[in-house]
């Protein structure tokens, strides 16, 4: 597919891999109104693109992203002013619907992504890498719950994804709190998977981590996202029956015969797109 027009975001596909980068800068990556947009439309790109098996999300400059932009706060007023204090208010609800969307279609897109967080990943930019299925870090990474600070709750994804990753004490501590924690806490707690000493390392670890999911069967990689998800938000029982399903409809594969096949054979399977 061709690549969408987008002005705040890098996008990119190369064996397999997508590489969707935040790209102000100058503005440490501040989610401006298109950026909000630009993250849904390239993550419906990765989903629709039979070539990209999994997405690396990543931040231009010396910062992953400074949450939202504070000018875009402060211009939401006028985009749901009404005469009507009802319909004002309608207005807003169904603004912050559709931004909580824009970070959900990282979760709903089929494909594995993978955030790779430098520098400053603050409010909304916590929101925005707690919908990745996993999250990488360099030593200089300071995270923060920040919206308490705002006066307001954080309302597009945090307080629902982050006690899934940390537990719900913490997980309260820092949207209480506010506090910034740095890269080696957040590995502890489980919101970083892996910590690396710079920005460099950091790169080269994420790309050789996505090469080895690309190589993967697409379809099964696609299967453990969507039963993962099914299964985080379900009991058990109800978690083995929706896999027992899925794999009754896809488990014979033309993915599982060139598995079967390539190991007879000896050599790496060769998995279409």
């Amino acid at each position: 597919m061709t690549l969408p027009t987008l002005t705040t975001i890098a996008l990119s596909l190369a064996d397999g891999i997508a590489e969707v980068r935040l790209n102000r800068p100058d503005k440490s990556n501040a989610m401006n109104d298109a950026m909000w947009q630009e993250i849904r439309q390239a993550f419906e790109w990765v989903d629709a693109t039979p070539g990209a098996r999994v997405a690396i999300l990543s931040g231009e400059g010396k910062n992953f992203c400074a949450g939202i932009d504070l000018a875009m706060m402060g211009g939401i007023q006028q985009h749901i002013a009404h005469a009507d204090g009802a319909r004002s208010r309608e207005a807003l609800r169904r603004l912050i619907l559709d931004l909580q969307d824009c970070l959900t279609s990282l979760e709903r897109c089929r494909k594995p992504v993978i955030a790779a967080i430098q520098g400053a990943c603050i409010g909304g930019a916590l929101d925005l890498v707690t919908g990745c299925d996993m999250r990488y870090a360099a030593a200089d990474a300071i995270f923060s719950v920040r919206e308490i600070d705002l006066g307001m709750v954080a309302d597009v994804g945090t307080l629902q994804r982050l006690p899934r990753l940390v537990g719900d004490g913490m997980a309260r501590e820092l949207a209480y709190t506010g506090r910034n924690f740095a890269a080696d806490e957040a590995e502890r707690l489980g919101l970083a998977n892996r910590v690396f000493a710079s920005p460099e390392a950091l790169t080269t670890a994420v790309r050789e981590i996505a090469a080895t999911i690309a190589a993967k069967s697409p379809l099964a990689t696609r299967g453990l996202k969507e039963v993962m998800n099914f299964s985080r938000d379900h009991s058990v029982a109800d978690g083995l029956n929706f896999v027992a399903t899925w794999n009754a409809a896809l488990l014979l594969s033309g993915d599982l015969a060139e598995s079967m096949l390539a190991m007879r054979e000896k050599r790496a399977p060769r998995f279409a797109d």
